[in-house]
């Protein structure tokens, strides 16, 4: 049996993340001891490294609760298929490493497939043809969401660049967005709690800068820090952010003119950089 630290230590895997696997019914511990302590056996370290294969292909936790806990699951039938999944993504980043070569060597390599988001636009046709509806409700009508698509294919260039930084890739950030086109009944619900959201939001930082002497790291900051983290995850629990989301807010409260010149006016000054250094440690 092992600690949760050791599982930790053996896989890379932040306590933190284990915890909260355990508290989404992901990755449960195979016992508790008597003052409440995780441990886990060789099966349950065989299950994660199977989420982990799942996680590498860009699968949703959600989806990949739901693959483990069917009955019919396969685990050895689902290692084949992560296999040659695998190989195509690692095949795509040698072509990507590839290209990074000659270009470090100063070649001139006019190859942009690498950033080709034409299966993004078309996910879009499709959805504006298989749910016309829908679209009529969220963007007023099908002129406004053709105009929006335009507006995409116009800064394509801009738009792969934004893509790649938040999700690893174009790939990553079109799968991301046919799973967020999928839950477009559940977005209707965030979008009507928006207010809501948006008071807890601001009441937690008016909390966690109330004094920005205090050390972002302590327990009591980090604390308040998990309860903003806690409510992003729930108010967005059904839309894929990208692996990189976290990264990039943390980018953008210490890096950004615009947010920390925004943070600041809000929440005092200095005030951006002690939310980023905040979540900094949060994620570290």
């Amino acid at each position: 049996m092992r600690t949760v630290n050791q599982v930790s230590k053996l896989t890379g895997i932040s306590v933190r993340t284990l915890h909260y696997y355990d508290e989404i019914g992901l990755f449960k511990p195979s016992k508790l001891t008597d003052t409440g302590y995780r441990l886990y056996d060789d099966d349950a370290l065989e299950a994660l490294q199977q989420i982990l294969f799942f996680k590498e292909l860009d699968f949703s936790l959600k989806d990949i609760k739901a693959i483990m806990l069917n009955p019919m699951f396969d685990k050895i039938k689902a290692f084949d298929n992560q296999k040659k999944l695998i190989q195509a993504k690692r095949d795509r980043l040698d072509g990507l490493l590839s290209l990074l070569d000659k270009l470090v060597k100063g070649e001139k390599c006019m190859s942009f497939k690498e950033f080709d988001m034409s299966e993004y636009f078309q996910v879009l046709d499709e959805f504006r043809e298989n749910h016309s509806e829908e679209v009529m409700k969220r963007w007023g009508s099908l002129e406004k969401f053709d105009k929006m698509v335009d507006t995409f294919k116009t800064n394509e260039s801009e738009m792969a660049k934004m893509a790649i930084k938040q999700y690893g890739s174009i790939e990553k950030y079109t799968q991301a967005m046919k799973e967020n086109m999928n839950h477009m009944k559940s977005m209707d619900s965030i979008h009507a709690n928006t207010d809501d959201y948006i008071q807890k939001n601001t009441a937690i930082n008016q909390r966690l800068t109330a004094d920005l002497s205090k050390d972002p790291s302590s327990n009591e900051i980090q604390m308040i820090v998990e309860e903003l983290v806690s409510l992003f995850n729930e108010f967005y629990q059904d839309t894929n952010m990208g692996e990189n989301f976290w990264a990039l807010a943390i980018e953008g409260y210490t890096s950004s003119p615009e947010i920390i010149a925004t943070a600041d006016k809000i929440y005092g000054q200095g005030a951006s950089e002690f939310i980023g250094q905040a979540l900094k440690v949060y994620w570290s």
